[in-house]
C-alpha cells in the first residue's frame, strides 16, 4: 500500500513539475514573440509667429499640420511646437535648453524671420543660429535649419548676408537645409493672411506638403546606426 502512495505522489509531482516547464515554455515565447512598444519620436519646431500659427487655431499650425501628416503616412511621431511669436534668433537661443527638457530627437529650427524683418544685423544672427545648432549637436540631436530671406528693399549686401547664412552654416555643421521654409507660399495672396506675411490653413498645408519629405528622410536617419 505504501508503495502504491509513494508511486501516486511521484507521479504527481512529475506532473506538476512538466506543467511548470511547459507554463515556463509558454511564458519565454511569449515573451520574446511580443513586440515592444516604442516611444513616439519626438521632434521639437524652434521657431517664431510661422512655427507658432499665428492668426490659426493651434490645431491648423505648421506644427500640428505636419504632426498630423507624419502620422498619416506611418511615423509614431508627436511634434512640439515650441514656436512664439515675435522671437528673434536671440530669442530663440535663450529658449534652447528649455526646449530640451522635452527631450526631442530631431528639431527643426525655424528662425530668422524677425531678425531680417527689423533690420538687424545678419553676423548677429548667424552666431545665435550657429550657437543653437552648436548646442543642439553637442546633444547628438539631429537638426533640420530652415531657411528665410531678407527684404529685398534693405539692399544687395544685407541681403546677401543674411539669406547666405542658413547654407554656412548647415555646410558648417553638416546639417539638413531647406533654403527657404515660406517656399511656394510666400507673395501668393490666396495662401496667406490679410498682413501678406503669415500663412493661412491653406498655406500651412503647401507648406507642409513641401516640407515633409525633408523630415521624413530626417526621421529615416535617425532610424540608421551612427
Amino acid at each position: 500500500m505504501a508503495d502504491v502512495v509513494h508511486a501516486t505522489r511521484d507521479g504527481a509531482g512529475n506532473l506538476h513539475r512538466a506543467a511548470l516547464a511547459v507554463l515556463a515554455t509558454l511564458l519565454t515565447v511569449l515573451m520574446f514573440a511580443a513586440p515592444l512598444h516604442a516611444e513616439p519620436v519626438r521632434i521639437a519646431a524652434l521657431g517664431d509667429s510661422l512655427t507658432a500659427g499665428y492668426g490659426l487655431p493651434s490645431a491648423r499650425s505648421l506644427p500640428a499640420r505636419l504632426e498630423a501628416a507624419l502620422k498619416a503616412a506611418g511615423r509614431d511621431v508627436v511634434l512640439v511646437n515650441h514656436g512664439v511669436s515675435g522671437d528673434t534668433t536671440a530669442g530663440g537661443l535663450a529658449r534652447v535648453d528649455w526646449m530640451l527638457g522635452d527631450k526631442p530627437a530631431l528639431v527643426l529650427v525655424a528662425l530668422g524671420a524677425n531678425d531680417a524683418l527689423r533690420g538687424l544685423d545678419p553676423a548677429e544672427a548667424e552666431r545665435n543660429l550657429d550657437a543653437i545648432v552648436a548646442k543642439l549637436k553637442a546633444e547628438k540631436i539631429a537638426v533640420i535649419l530652415f531657411g528665410m530671406k531678407a527684404p529685398r528693399n534693405f539692399g544687395t549686401a544685407y541681403v546677401e548676408a543674411f539669406d547666405g547664412l542658413y547654407e554656412r552654416l548647415a555646410s558648417k555643421h553638416a546639417v539638413a537645409l531647406y533654403p527657404f521654409l515660406l517656399e511656394g507660399v510666400a507673395m501668393e495672396r490666396d495662401l496667406n493672411q490679410a498682413d501678406g506675411i503669415h500663412p493661412n490653413a491653406r498655406g500651412v498645408e503647401e507648406l507642409v506638403r513641401r516640407v515633409l519629405p525633408v523630415v521624413t528622410k530626417a526621421l529615416d536617419g535617425l532610424a540608421r546606426p551612427g
